[in-house]
């Protein structure tokens, strides 16, 4: 069963659509003892850190996810939550992978948000972790977001939007995609195929 976290985002029916496609299915849910005996868990998210912290604070669910031994995966604003702090609105996230979120820099001839399709830009030129199985280089997916994660130790795919930034992030069994997987494609499909076959 994959547990997943009711945190107000607004992907959620996306994401539960694209898990029935890969023939899995996803509960919404936010009873900490669901998340707890889930097989997987998948954080997502859109909108803004500050109100879904707020929401998993008053879900009682901060400690529980933080706590979680299973494959977690965090989608957009799900990912930027899995660090320990975020620019927006100087806000705690749940601190499970290391770094800071901050605001892309307006100018630079960039729009912000980062907006549409862009390339995934291997860390590791193997591409060995199994989350980018079967996953070419330069693979292009679908970003909407205005905060982003630095490039770390971490970081399992880059991505350049005027600054490197990370798209996909890994540290023990959390793991992130900064774009929407749900809705990118013959791409998106492999990475959730991936993360299912954990």
């Amino acid at each position: 069963m994959i547990a997943i976290i009711d945190s107000g985002g607004a992907n959620i029916a996306s994401v539960q659509f694209a898990l029935e496609r890969r023939g899995a299915k996803g509960v919404l849910t936010a009873d900490a003892q669901v998340i707890n005996a889930a097989d997987k868990v998948i954080l997502p998210g859109v909108g803004a850190a500050d109100v879904a912290m707020r929401q998993l604070r008053e879900q009682g669910l901060i400690d529980c996810i933080r706590a979680l031994k299973q494959p977690v995966l965090g989608v957009c604003l799900g990912m930027q939550l899995l660090f320990e702090h975020s620019d927006e609105e100087d806000t705690e996230l749940l601190g499970v992978v290391p770094g800071k979120v901050a605001e892309f820099p307006v100018g630079r001839g960039l729009t912000v948000p980062h907006m549409g399709w862009n390339r995934l830009l291997p860390i590791d030129k193997t591409n060995s972790h199994p989350l980018l199985h079967n996953v070419a280089p330069g693979s292009h997916v679908y970003f909407v977001h205005s905060y982003f994660a630095p490039l770390s130790g971490d970081t399992i795919a880059g991505c350049d939007y005027g600054l490197g930034f990370t798209a996909m992030v890994a540290s023990g069994n959390f793991m992130g995609c900064q774009f929407h997987p749900e809705k990118s494609g013959p791409v998106g499909a492999q990475i959730l195929n991936n993360f299912l076959s954990l």
